[in-house]
């Protein structure tokens, strides 16, 4: 991956690297919306067998993308202690997350995740030993507060989904921290290994769910089976937009525009299945991006 220096960014390339990264938060809206819907009551798809299919063909079209351009090579990693636990974090995070969205509609569910870069901020001085700045703090607070009006009592959301959502905003910040662990490989190898794990661990458990897959799955429509194998099809491209967005400029600058994805997600959330937060709800919602996207601009000027 590209480093830069802030002095040679120009506007196109952060205008590209900003396309790229919205086209990112689409493509994995479109995932969880995906997700939700298989695990609605309608169809209740199992959580193993709906995650078994996503890192399936997320490592099979990460596979045959990368390796015709650079050989079995870039399935070496230099730290793979670091791409395992990744992984493991990630697929954690996948079916936490899945779990939330069987209780909580998509907006909601998505601004809770929100909160997971700034605990990473938060957190930085004693994991990835950084210096302490009094601003990250702030914003980690001004963020948890927007977080605490979403999911405020008469907010009509799920406890029980409201704990899944704040449990995978904690996973998915030990995401966030071991994916700069791995910087030291090449992108695409982390893109392969972001499949890979979540597919070997569960084929590893399939004995234990394999009737209750072959049943679940004989059940599906084309549609669905569409549906389904799409799972993978988004979770791969928006991790690979996240790639191009990111070689083509730096994390600092494209921070703020990561709080797009309530857009994307909120519009999935009404087409589908006609939700649209309240009022007060979009007040915490645009606290908890306020917070994030203000940091992101303070951590930039910093650097």
């Amino acid at each position: 991956m590209k480093h830069f220096q802030v002095s040679w960014i120009t506007g196109s390339q952060v205008l590209v690297g900003a396309l790229f990264l919205v086209g990112a938060q689409f493509a994995l809206s479109s995932l969880d919306a995906s997700g939700k819907y298989l695990m609605g009551v309608d169809i209740a798809l199992p959580l193993l067998t709906l995650c078994l299919v996503r890192y399936g063909v997320h490592m099979l079209l990460a596979l045959a993308l990368v390796i015709p351009a650079k050989g079995w090579r870039a399935v070496r990693c230099k730290r793979p202690g670091a791409q395992l636990l990744r992984g493991l974090s990630m697929l954690a995070a996948t079916m936490s997350f899945f779990t939330t969205l069987h209780y909580l509609p998509l907006a909601q569910a998505t601004a809770i995740n929100f909160l997971a870069p700034l605990l990473v901020l938060a957190v930085a001085p004693w994991i990835l030993k950084e210096r302490i700045y009094l601003s990250r703090w702030v914003a980690c607070s001004i963020g948890l507060l927007g977080v605490l009006v979403v999911i405020r009592p008469g907010s009509g959301l799920s406890t029980e989904g409201t704990l899944y959502g704040l449990l995978t905003a904690c996973i998915m910040a030990v995401q966030y921290i071991t994916s700069r662990k791995v910087a030291a490989d090449d992108p695409y190898t982390t893109l392969i290994w972001s499949g890979t794990v979540g597919t070997v661990l569960l084929l590893l458990g399939l004995p234990l769910y394999w009737d209750m897959a072959v049943q679940a799955l004989a059940r599906l429509s084309a549609w669905q089976w569409l549906v389904l194998l799409g799972t993978g099809f988004w979770g791969c491209l928006g991790h690979y937009l996240q790639i191009q967005a990111y070689w083509h400029a730096p994390a600092s600058l494209l921070s703020p525009f990561i709080y797009l994805q309530i857009v994307s997600a909120t519009t999935l959330g009404w087409l589908v299945w006609g939700d649209i937060p309240d009022m007060v709800t979009w007040v915490g919602i645009l606290v908890v991006c306020a917070s994030g996207m203000t940091i992101g601009l303070i951590e930039w000027r910093r650097k």
